[in-house]
């Protein structure tokens, strides 16, 4: 079965300008996906789909392939990262170097390391299952949620209103870390969560959405203090 690693990582970003390449505890934050994709061994290739050259040179220099750039109609606010991956493997198609399963990995996952990675790759294989997909436990049980309307606030579900956070069901979301698929299940559904997709729960002090910049800054101040650990890979 032939795998590849593809790190998504247009150019624009407007609420955090350059954040792909942003240096982030002390490299570009692209680098931390590449080195954990490369460290893995899991790949039969590594690359970076991208419209940016300063982005792609950043990649080439983390020992990523960038064997074309990214068409302009999937570079916009309103491509998909579906879209994305579809253009990927219909690009390597073309070139006669066809995947079996591919793992999208998001630029700006500094958390990610080969070590989960492996363990992703081999949940897929234990469990013959299409997807993996990165997902940690919401840390507030949205079920106790509240809305504001009319200026006021009021449960959204007020069935759970009285109910113990220990007696709600769990629920989680997706960690924008990793998606290992199976082409043929993504090509058949054009999404990366399939009709036969395997969890890879991941606590929720080794995830960090990074939307702004205070997101940013608590992302470095997780990842600092992780480091200052075992340090395992």
């Amino acid at each position: 079965m032939r795998r590849i690693a593809i790190i998504t990582a247009r150019g624009g970003s407007k609420r955090i300008p350059r954040k792909n390449i942003r240096e982030f505890c002390g490299k570009p934050i692209i680098g931390y996906s590449i080195e954990a994709a490369i460290k893995s061994g899991c790949f039969d290739e590594v690359m970076v789909s991208t419209d940016d050259t300063e982005i792609a040179e950043i990649a080439k220099s983390f020992g990523a392939s960038v064997p074309f750039l990214r068409s302009s109609r999937n570079s916009d606010d309103y491509s998909t990262t579906a879209d994305v991956i579809r253009e990927v493997m219909t690009d390597y198609s073309e070139l006669g170097k066809p995947f079996d399963i591919f793992c999208c990995i998001y630029p700006t996952a500094p958390f990610l390391t080969a070590k989960k990675l492996r363990e992703a790759v081999e949940l897929m294989d234990k469990t013959c299952c299409e997807t993996v997909v990165s997902v940690t436990r919401f840390s507030f049980p949205p079920q106790r949620a509240f809305v504001i309307r009319n200026e006021r606030i009021e449960y959204r579900y007020p069935e759970y209103a009285s109910a113990r956070s220990q007696d709600l069901e769990a629920i989680y979301h997706d960690c924008g870390q990793f998606y290992l698929c199976r082409t043929e299940a993504f090509l058949r559904e054009h999404s990366l969560i399939t009709r036969d997709t395997v969890p890879f729960i991941l606590p929720e002090s080794e995830v960090q959405d990074i939307d702004q910049m205070s997101d940013w800054i608590i992302a470095e101040a997780k990842f600092r203090a992780l480091r200052s650990g075992d340090g395992k890979e």
